[in-house]
């Protein structure tokens, strides 16, 4: 079954690759915006996919349960993942602010809560190779492992990381830099699905359970502010604040202060109703948690 994972993720790159040639070769993307580090981070995503599926079979075969549900939310989170890191997204991304806070918004506003929602760390361990499988069990089941994993997704920890993640990407000279460097605008885009599927690990499975989610609903509410504020100053600058837009706007007969406007009512606006929309679902699991332990 790993042969079989190994040449399906190669001949799936294989695919990749061609098609970005063809892409690029047509005028149909812009330049650069299917690189090496765009490959390889498809690649990854292909091979998490493929291990969920492996070892989604392998649990159903031996007797486990899994809700459907949650094979679901993986399978949309996935999707959308891969959806922001193609063309057209990814590429009108390198040309317009608002097109890349979209990219980023779908990548941790939709793509990551979905897949925390289909749990997916033990599925994909039992997708692993048997030998692997029990190298990293051991690894996670440990004393120091299960000590990291429990500070890490400890609520004000995964809070204060992704907050962080958020404002430091989005400093002009660091936002600008992964616009004209694919190494680092690959970089931004791992921290901020690192630190965003860290951040809803924490609110919707963290050590807690569904205890936390009071905890949770405190931090959903703050990341609303925090972010909110982020794209109300964006919205309201007088001046565009990236020079790397504004080049492009000029390029393409746009104008750069609109863009960085319409970039920052994504994530006021829309953002802000999504992230605030699943604080109440979190506040009325935690509530019905809370009614359901009365009872008992």
């Amino acid at each position: 079954m790993s042969r079989r994972l190994v040449v399906t993720t190669a001949l799936l790159l294989v695919t990749v690759r061609v098609s970005a040639h063809g892409l690029q070769s047509v005028g149909g993307s812009a330049p650069g915006a299917l690189s090496a580090w765009d490959i390889t981070a498809v690649a990854a995503l292909v091979v998490s996919g493929l291990l969920y599926v492996r070892g989604t079979l392998i649990r159903v075969r031996r007797g486990a349960t899994q809700r459907s549900r949650e094979i679901a939310a993986f399978g949309c989170g996935w999707s959308v993942l891969l959806v922001a890191m193609l063309p057209p997204i990814d590429a009108l991304a390198i040309e317009q602010f608002a097109a890349h806070m979209l990219q980023h918004e779908l990548m941790t506003l939709v793509a990551a809560p979905l897949i925390v929602a289909g749990r997916p760390l033990a599925t994909m361990l039992w997708g692993l190779p048997d030998r692997l499988r029990g190298l990293v069990g051991r690894g996670l089941s440990a004393k120091k492992g299960g000590h990291v994993i429990a500070a890490a997704s400890a609520p004000v920890v995964a809070w204060l990381v992704h907050g962080v993640v958020l404002w430091v990407w989005h400093a002009p000279r660091l936002y600008d830099a992964a616009v004209a460097d694919e190494s680092v605008h690959a970089l931004e885009h791992a921290m901020f699905v690192a630190s965003a599927a860290l951040f809803w690990w924490g609110m919707l499975a963290g050590r807690y359970g569904r205890v936390g989610y009071g905890a949770a609903v405190f931090y959903v509410f703050t990341t609303v502010v925090h972010t909110g504020l982020l794209g109300a100053m964006l919205t309201l600058s007088p001046v565009p604040l990236y020079p790397t837009y504004v080049t492009a706007a000029r390029l393409h007969g746009f104008d750069a202060l609109v863009d960085q406007q319409l970039a920052g009512l994504l994530m006021w606006i829309p953002a802000g109703a999504l992230l605030t929309a699943l604080g109440l679902s979190l506040a009325a699991a935690w509530l019905g948690e809370a009614e359901r332990r009365q009872r008992l």
